[in-house]
């Protein structure tokens, strides 16, 4: 019985695998794009592009084709980049999240319900988002400003930095 779960298991730790390697390719690839096309120069090279192409119309009498090359082109990077910007923007979300769920585990006092808090529902969100504007409302009426400093301490820290 051993034997036989161990061969089924091979071939889907095989694809798993090229799951894995394929995913990491991905990462890589879409992390390297995104450093390269987000750059100045990539920017400068697209100008450059536009600026070319817009030289080039009067040769070609502003044509059709003139037209389909710059629409066609423009539309494939943009269909490429939207793949590009929405896995970089996935990762950095998710690490985000990852870092700010683990300080508010860490934090003595810190309200461990919020961890994971983009699983809520919407109506959740805005309930807790109503919440804390009461939070700051209420800490602003009793003398904090909205970094939790009251204003005899921020005027106290401003008068030690005039040297008054």
């Amino acid at each position: 019985m051993m034997t036989m779960e161990k061969e089924t298991l091979k071939p889907q730790e095989k694809s798993r695998d090229f799951f894995c390697v394929a995913s990491d390719a991905f990462r890589f690839f879409a992390k390297s794009s995104s450093m390269m096309l987000g750059s100045a120069w990539a920017f400068a090279a697209a100008i450059l592009i536009i600026l070319i192409w817009g030289l080039t119309g009067p040769m070609f009498h502003y044509s059709d084709t003139w037209q389909l090359i710059i629409n066609t082109g423009t539309t494939i990077v943009t269909f490429l980049m939207v793949f590009l910007i929405q896995n970089t923007q996935n990762r950095d979300a998710k690490a985000v999240h990852l870092k700010l769920d683990e300080l508010i585990r860490a934090l003595k006092g810190a309200r461990n319900e919020l961890i994971d808090l983009e699983t809520l529902t919407d109506e959740d969100l805005a309930s807790l988002e109503k919440q804390f504007l009461r939070v700051r409302k209420k800490a602003e009426r009793n003398g904090n400003d909205r970094g939790g400093k009251t204003r005899s301490n921020h005027s106290q820290r401003a008068s030690k930095g005039k040297g008054i």
